[in-house]
């Protein structure tokens, strides 16, 4: 696994800790996927054009996106604010006060944390790194298996109203045309890939954290699956999956996540940051705003984009990493 992160050209640098915490994401991802998928029945694919430019030089005014039947070409979506309202880790942290795993004033911090990011509508790291701390020393002791079964109620009480149903379709329709779809996201890829399942996605890229036999050790591996690591994530699943990253598509809210954008050959920049929305802009990017209802300036997204709904986020505190003795 170690050497999947070297198999295509980087855009931009990254860090040992920030290729490690891509690496062992999408090491979990992949597992878990293989672990719950059903049965593999091969049916006849559709032709695929090999890229844009071939199609426009067959004669193609225009080609279907996304292409389906093209098993090269999958899709990776950014949860928080991309498909859900708000960070995924401070509902998490209502469910476990709820359930009495700390007191009053580490649920005012939380609120404080939740109600700073619906006002600024960014991810900032100082802010994000505050919210995982406060997790992991939560977290520290419990069972995996615990947060997990917590998890799955925590979706249901605080994440499934809270979504994007412009961005569900998005994900629905690279799933119609044959695609795996991916959340990528900092929170915890065990509780991310419940999410995932429960809305027929392949599975989850998220942060994963140490557990010695089924424990949280309250470590992380590498880093927080953020910015660049997202990046390093999708970089290490498209080699280990087969992937060509110029048909994969990439969606996201925040500047933060240029990097994983900019690998693919498809990046949409939903309800961005201003920020975002200026590079989006600049280097002919797909928009795409749910918080308004209007649409962006610039189209291309499919039809469908105006119903359904993608996932909330069940963030459990850092998810697993399980480490053999």
């Amino acid at each position: 696994m170690a050497a999947l992160g070297w198999l295509t050209p980087r855009r931009r640098s990254a860090t040992a800790r920030s290729v490690l915490a891509g690496e062992a994401s999408a090491e979990a991802a992949r597992k878990t996927a293989q672990a719950e998928a059903p049965p593999f029945v091969e049916e006849p694919a559709a032709p695929v054009p090999a890229s844009a430019q071939e199609a426009e030089e067959a004669g193609e005014a225009e080609i279907e996106f996304p292409v389906a039947g093209d098993d090269l070409a999958a899709a990776f979506f950014d949860l928080d604010n991309t498909v859900m309202q708000g960070a995924a880790i401070f509902h998490f942290g209502r469910g476990l006060y709820k359930r009495e795993f700390f007191q009053r004033r580490e649920l005012a911090r939380f609120a404080w944390q939740q109600a700073w990011f619906r006002l600024a509508g960014v991810e900032d790291p100082e802010h994000m790194q505050d919210a995982r701390d406060s997790a992991l020393s939560i977290v520290k002791g419990h069972k995996v298996s615990e947060l997990m079964a917590i998890g799955e109620e925590i979706y249901d009480e605080y994440m499934a109203e809270r979504i994007w149903p412009g961005t569900r379709a998005l994900a629905q329709a690279h799933l119609d045309a044959g695609q795996k779809v991916w959340l990528v996201t900092a929170a915890p890829v065990e509780t991310a890939t419940i999410i995932a399942r429960r809305l027929g996605l392949t599975g989850a890229l998220g942060t994963v954290a140490e557990s010695v036999d089924g424990i949280y050790t309250g470590r992380l591996v590498g880093e927080p699956l953020h910015g660049p690591a997202k990046a390093e994530a999708v970089r290490a699943l498209a080699a280990a999956e087969g992937l060509d990253l110029e048909r994969c598509a990439a969606y996201s809210d925040s500047h933060n996540d240029i990097p994983m954008l900019s690998l693919v050959g498809h990046p949409y920049a939903i309800n961005p940051d201003t920020k975002l929305r200026k590079h989006a802009r600049v280097h002919d990017w797909r928009l795409r705003d749910y918080r308004t209802g209007r649409k962006a300036v610039k189209v291309g997204v499919p039809a469908a984009a105006g119903v359904g709904a993608i996932a909330g986020g069940a963030a459990a505190a850092i998810a697993l990493h399980r480490r053999r003795k």
